[in-house]
């Protein structure tokens, strides 16, 4: 009965979101629309419609093949998913209930039926990968962990959806709920980090697997809504998705037509078929999302048939799906329906049960899939087990990867200097480290935004990683930094041994500071390579000169900001940023030459704030001279001649706050005594922040400016960074 009123509602509340779909003449209800945008999509759809045709004679023929489970079951399930997130939604009176309302039979069909895991072992390598990259429903994937069986899930986590300290939060958040893949909530992230998931699958298959050992071998799902269509970052990595041939990228778009302020068609009305087909998806069209149970299962046996493209799935659904006076239309989108209105949905869906009540038949049902992951992943082993007979190479690489352990003795590849050694930029200092870490770890990877000549970033020893050659490692990401970074942090999370790097201008972190923040939220250890860091750069100007950046990734929580001085310094920091895979990495490296000084090194580093050179005794220096990167040689020649004159003077490299933070108050003392406040900073970026170390009585020479077109030299003595005025300051204390 329950199944037979809510596919008439179905049908009514179809017409409503998508009047002007073809084929669906058989709905009466239509609602206004804005005539001249909507019908010319409509008509484009209608030529996109008839020149997949033959598809939906592929689709009908796969229906017949399908696994199918009992359909008033199904509808049971459905709905106990769509009223796990209602009840959990209104308890908290916080939340966002329509898309879980809409997206449960699709959300039902992938657990339920398509995807591949292991509940007691989420982390389990070969599973399918979901990401929700509309996290704002989040309660649809809490509703579909909970009935398979995730122990992060349970009756009393979906009672505490929102509420402090439960597994449940208001966005999916991988470090919080295992289960979750990685975190999303920005729109557009989510899809972008499916890119970087379907990418490492591909890229691990195409190394490791073997004609008779397919050792690699997972799909990644996607559910995105009509808000990550519009962000730009989710065009970016679908382009790349089309140009990179994912295959096993399957992306369900939740064609709902409603958004927060109200029907899409006000902001909205491209074809999105017609763009995704440009960018080479495969696209299929569901047109009931609601109760076409069937058409939502053929058509992902169809994507799958799809092996060189990826594919969407464009699933026309109705938001807040059994609402009677709230579904499609934006005041299900992100507000508890109120408790008269949950009533009303409980008679209109024919749902006698309590409030986060799972029927026995249904959890009997979802049951299964305890014993059946078990099972995948007991096969698996297996299988890996004999794999490690025939290829103990390949396995011991792999193995590195699942499991992030590194190989033994890593570090010793990465280089050192002497003083002897040759002046060079950090961003040639830096690329030699990446060719040397290349050759030790197996899962490192990565590449640029179309600036690898400048950034210097290519691993000599690999080609790049393209449709035809998955295999290699050098990442071409375009002039798309937003989406490189969300893909690298995909590729970070999907295995915790995979290393991934991206590299651009510094100042271009601006465009892609989304996925930054995401990176030091979700604890992907991503390494940001970003060169040109100061006005060091020279005659670009303002536009490309970094000034606010330095301390505004400072400021940012879980994220290790590193301004190497010389090659040792360089070193270390990648040292450190290899070593940390919940922490993201960025590494601010110079165009121009620098020496390599005396009293740096890689140990150095690692404290973050460390003594380069000291004349003084008893820890009571005259002065103390502090400086990052490219300015940490003007301190320590202004040290040089400030000694000549007699004065006790400490020079100390802050080539890592974030890491001289995590320091003992003993070790702070060795370095910044607390009775010698003569202090003199000198960094080529804004002062913002230097008062923790020079305190109220000294003095930070820095930028708090725009920057200028002019060769460096120039811009360094206009603006006062010189050996000169470092002296001068350091004066001011005698």
């Amino acid at each position: 009965m329950a199944a037979s009123a809510s596919s008439t509602f179905s049908q009514s509340l179809l017409s409503r979101a998508i009047p002007n779909h073809p084929s669906l003449s058989f709905l009466s209800a239509v609602k206004p629309s804005l005539p001249s945008a909507r019908a010319a999509a409509s008509s484009s759809r209608r030529r996109s419609t008839r020149s997949r045709s033959s598809c939906a004679v592929v689709r009908a023929a796969a229906v017949e093949t399908l696994q199918k489970t009992d359909t008033e079951l199904v509808e049971k399930s459905v709905n106990t998913i769509r009223f796990l997130a209602i009840d959990a939604v209104e308890k908290a009176n916080s939340g966002h209930p329509g898309l879980p309302m809409g997206c449960a039979p699709m959300g039902h069909i992938l657990y339920d039926e398509v995807m591949r895991y292991n509940p007691k072992n989420p982390y389990w390598f070969n599973r399918d990968r979901f990401v929700l990259s509309a996290g704002h429903g989040c309660m649809l994937q809490y509703a579909l962990l909970h009935l398979a069986g995730y122990d992060a899930v349970k009756e009393e986590d979906l009672k505490q959806f929102r509420q402090w300290g439960s597994q449940t939060p208001g966005h999916p958040e991988n470090f919080e709920t295992p289960g979750v893949e990685v975190t999303t909530g920005p729109l557009g992230q989510g899809i972008a980090n499916a890119v970087g998931l379907a990418l490492a699958e591909k890229h691990l298959a195409a190394r490791y697997n073997k004609p008779d050992a397919e050792i690699v071998d997972h799909y990644t799902y996607v559910i995105l809504g009509d808000g990550c269509q519009m962000e730009g970052i989710a065009n970016e990595a679908c382009s790349l998705a089309g140009h990179w041939g994912l295959g096993k990228l399957i992306a369900f778009y939740d064609d709902n037509h409603i958004s927060i302020d109200g029907d899409t068609e006000i902001a909205f009305t491209e074809n999105v078929d017609a763009r995704f087909e440009a960018l080479g998806w495969h696209v299929i069209w569901v047109k009931n999302g609601n109760t076409g149970y069937d058409e939502i299962r053929a058509a992902i046996e169809e994507a799958k048939a799809v092996k060189d493209k990826p594919t969407m799935i464009k699933v026309t659904t109705t938001i807040g799906f059994g609402s009677p006076n709230k579904a499609n239309s934006y005041s299900v989108h992100g507000a508890a329906l109120g408790s008269k209105e949950v009533e009303a949905t409980r008679q209109n869906l024919g749902w006698p049960f309590e409030p986060f009540h799972v029927p026995e038949d249904v959890k009997k049902h979802w049951s299964r899939h305890t014993p059946e992951g078990a099972a995948l992943e007991a096969e698996w082993n297996a299988k890996f087990a004999e794999y490690s007979k025939k290829y103990p190479e390949e396995a011991a690489e792999l193995k590195s990867i699942t499991t992030g352990e590194l190989p033994s003795g890593w570090e010793s590849a990465l280089p050192t200097y002497t003083p002897e050694s040759a002046a060079d930029a950090t961003r040639n200092l830096s690329q030699q480290n990446l060719n040397a870490l290349a050759t030790v770890l197996p899962g490192f990877l990565g590449g640029s935004a179309d600036l690898a000549s400048s950034n210097m970033t290519l691993m000599k020893a690999f080609g790049d990683f393209q449709k035809s050659t998955p295999e290699e490692r050098n990442l071409r990401f375009g002039v798309r930094e937003h989406g490189m970074g969300a893909i690298c942090n995909g590729i970070a999370l999907h295995s915790p041994g995979f290393i991934p790097y991206c590299a651009t201008f510094f100042v271009f972190t601006d465009y892609m500071r989304g996925a930054m923040r995401i990176s030091a939220l979700s604890e992907a250890g991503v390494i940001y390579v970003m060169t040109h860091d100061s006005i060091g750069l020279g005659e670009d100007g303002p536009t490309h000169q970094p000034i606010e950046h330095i301390a505004s990734f400072r400021a940012m929580p879980n994220i290790f900001m590193f301004r190497p001085a010389d090659g040792n310094e360089t070193a270390g920091a990648y040292k450190i940023a290899v070593e940390s895979r919940k922490t993201p990495s960025v590494l601010a490296l110079s165009r121009q030459k620098l020496p390599q000084l005396p009293g740096t090194s890689i140990e150095g580093v690692a404290k973050g704030g460390y003594v380069i050179s000291d004349n003084s005794t008893g820890n009571k220096p005259d002065v103390i001279l502090a400086g990052t990167g490219s300015e940490l040689e003007i301190a320590a020649k202004a040290g040089d001649e400030l000694r000549k004159e007699g004065k006790a003077v400490r020079v100390v490299s802050l080539v890592s706050w974030e890491l001289y933070d995590k320091q003992s108050d003993e070790y702070k003392e060795s370095v910044f005594p607390a009775g010698v406040t003569a202090r003199v900073s000198i960094e080529a970026a804004s002062t913002f922040g230097w008062q923790k170390f020079v305190g109220d009585k000294g003095k930070a020479i820095g930028i708090d400016k725009f920057g200028a077109s002019a060769p460096a030299g120039k811009i360094y003595k206009e603006y006062g960074l010189t050996v000169e005025a470092v002296i001068e300051a350091a004066k001011s204390f005698f």
